[in-house]
């Protein structure tokens, strides 16, 4: 009877010692070349020193390195020494004359330069505030003597401030009641203010007030709506008539900015009104209407 050779066992993880010996080898190599190329820079400047007296037969004693400071240069081994120099000629050098100050000055000084600084900014400023009050001036005066005989009745007033000036026109003779259609000679009067505003370049704003009789139409369901409407219509034919619109602006108050209460007929007919507010050549603080606010008015 024949005997079955049994086939012998393939190993497939024979490769895996070899390698494992490569790669030790490998490790082994990459730490000794890291070692010969870690030199402590000592030790290398002391090999240098000895390779260069024995190339150059010379000997010299070895001094631990210092830190080098600007006052002390070491000549470098390869270096013969240089013969001394001669002593470099002082050279003087004009200097422009100055006036420092004193000790105990500096701050006056400095306090001097900044008080002239301010100084001259309030003067600069004062100026401003004189032209622009000069021309608020002028438009006021113009305005009152155009305006006089409707001044005289309470009809139109003027009133003027540091940062604008107010044109006050009542409506009695602008608009019928609940309208914002001008009366005929309410234009005539438009006009002739648009012709005294039209050559200055203060910006100005026209607004509209009404008094508390409400108002549901369809034009105007309520007094916002009238307010505004009025102060537009103004604005309108004052821009049609010389004044450049890209001055003017509208706003409408409705009845919530009255001069007066509402009680009496008077007081309504008061607070119907439409005010032509012309401000000053800077820009003016927000206008807020209060009596408080007013440094000059005019007649009424």
């Amino acid at each position: 009877m024949k005997r079955r050779h049994h086939e012998e066992h393939i190993n497939h993880e024979r490769w895996a010692i070899p390698y494992g010996d490569l790669i030790t080898l490998l490790l082994a190599l990459f730490v000794v070349m890291y070692a010969v190329s870690a030199v402590n820079e000592t030790k290398f400047r002391v090999m240098a020193q000895s390779i260069n007296e024995a190339f150059n037969g010379t000997g010299k004693v070895i001094e631990p390195i210092r830190d080098a400071t600007p006052a002390a240069q070491v000549p470098l081994p390869n270096q013969s020494r240089a013969p001394t120099a001669a002593p470099i000629a002082k050279i003087d050098v004009p200097i422009p004359p100055r006036n420092l100050p004193l000790p105990g000055h500096e701050g006056a000084a400095t306090e001097r330069q900044e008080a002239a600084s301010i100084n001259t900014a309030t003067a600069a400023n004062t100026t401003v505030g004189k032209t622009e009050s000069a021309s608020l001036s002028q438009i006021s005066d113009e305005v009152k003597r155009a305006m006089k005989p409707l001044i005289d009745k309470s009809m139109v007033s003027v009133r003027q401030t540091q940062d604008w000036l107010e044109i006050e026109v009542r409506t009695d003779i602008l608009f019928p009641v609940g309208v914002a259609k001008l009366q005929p000679a309410a234009e005539d009067v438009l006009r002739k203010l648009a012709g005294i505003l039209a050559p200055f370049p203060n910006a100005m704003r026209i607004e509209g007030y009404t008094d508390n009789t409400p108002i549901a139409t369809t034009l105007f369901p309520s007094n916002w709506e009238l307010s505004a409407a009025r102060a537009a219509t103004v604005a309108r034919l004052i821009t049609t008539t010389g004044v450049d619109p890209h001055r003017v602006g509208i706003i409408g108050w409705g009845e919530f900015r009255p001069t007066t209460n509402n009680d009496t007929d008077e007081g309504r007919n008061r607070n119907r009104r439409v005010l032509i507010v012309v401000m000053s050549d800077k820009a003016a603080p927000a206008r807020f209407y209060s009596d408080a606010d007013r440094v000059a008015e005019g007649a009424h």
